[in-house]
């Protein structure tokens, strides 16, 4: 069994950490909130991000990042719009061998850079021990240890097979995979579909408008993604079209429910206030939306998403100009 450190206890770090000790592996917790802390000690319960779950004797929660010295794994649970400044105001505690394990998802919404290469320009070159596990997963399924499938990927593919190996159980399967690239922007990307699919829901449409939108949305992360390097296949598997459907279609799902809410008339800044949990398709709208005019590539929905999220547009409006785009043939943007 492994020695595993997370850091971060959000829903998705917590739901980890509950999976991995319900099948023997010893993980410390970190969590900020010094507050936090005391309460999972004491009630061995997240109640705001992870209520009605009794979390695993095999978790430790702690405070301090630098009590999780001499671990096999570091997983970063941190949202990513936090990570660059996490990891460097604690570089020197990453600054050993093992592997650093990077969940969250998204772009940075300042530079629109994945997070492999946030790792690298902070930490020095990780590249041989950085580790991104993605997939379709919400992690109030994942806490209750209910099957879920994800795939771990690493430039080094002896690196992703030795976490598929030690991490994988029977209700937590791990695919493998080197492309780094394709990964990360499946599991960033797919978050921006999923807010359109909700103001679908908010406005009223119905199931063809969705299944539309998931599909046309599928070939601009596709786009984005070979332009930027990643291998086409990767985004007709787990990380592409499985993530997609999951974020897409799930009442779990935040970014699908902010969406609901921007359909049915809240203003952004209220729908966040009332979260209480990060949204990551907005800044990931920004930093794709920057990314999409910085290589030339035409991506219509993200380009509306981003009218209406950063510059008021009307959400029937941004629907209307969508469907009333010039005809084209379906394969003109794989062709091309």
């Amino acid at each position: 069994m492994s020695k595993i450190a997370i850091f971060g206890a959000g829903s998705w770090g917590t739901a980890l950490a509950q999976s991995f000790a319900s099948y023997g592996h010893q993980v410390s917790l970190w969590a900020r909130n010094i507050d936090q802390v005391a309460k999972m000690t004491d009630n061995r319960v997240n109640a705001h991000y992870l209520p009605g779950i009794r979390l695993h004797d095999n978790i430790r929660f702690i405070s301090d990042v630098n009590d999780t010295t001499g671990v096999d794994y570091s997983i970063i649970a941190v949202p990513t719009q936090a990570q660059r400044q996490f990891l460097a105001d604690h570089r020197d505690r990453f600054s050993g061998q093992e592997p650093l394990i990077n969940v969250a998802k998204g772009l940075e919404a300042s530079s629109g850079k994945r997070l492999s290469d946030i790792y690298n320009e902070v930490l020095g070159d990780v590249g041989q021990r950085y580790v991104v596990l993605y997939g379709p997963s919400h992690a109030e399924e994942v806490g209750r240890n209910m099957p879920t499938v994800l795939v771990a990927a690493a430039h080094d593919e002896a690196l992703a097979a030795q976490v598929q190996q030690d991490l994988m159980n029977e209700n937590l399967r791990l695919y493998t995979t080197d492309d780094v690239i394709g990964v990360e922007l499946g599991g960033a990307l797919k978050n921006i579909i999923a807010l359109a699919i909700g103001m679908t829901v908010g406005l009223g449409y119905g199931d063809n408008a969705r299944a539309a939108l998931m599909t046309r949305g599928l070939a601009e992360i596709t786009r984005l993604g070979v332009k930027s390097g990643a291998n086409p296949l990767t985004f007709l598997g787990l990380t592409g079209v499985g993530d997609l459907i999951v974020t897409c279609t799930s009442g779990h799902s935040r970014n699908r429910t902010a969406g609901v809410q921007l359909g049915q008339g809240r203003t952004l800044d209220d729908v966040l206030a009332h979260m209480g949990m990060v949204v990551e398709g907005v800044p990931t709208t920004r930093a794709a939306y920057e990314r999409a005019k910085e290589l030339g590539i035409s991506m219509p929905i993200v380009s509306h998403m981003y009218d209406v999220l950063f510059n008021e547009a009307d959400v029937n409006e941004a629907a209307l100009a969508l469907m009333t785009r010039r005809g084209k043939s379906e394969q003109e943007d794989y062709l091309n």
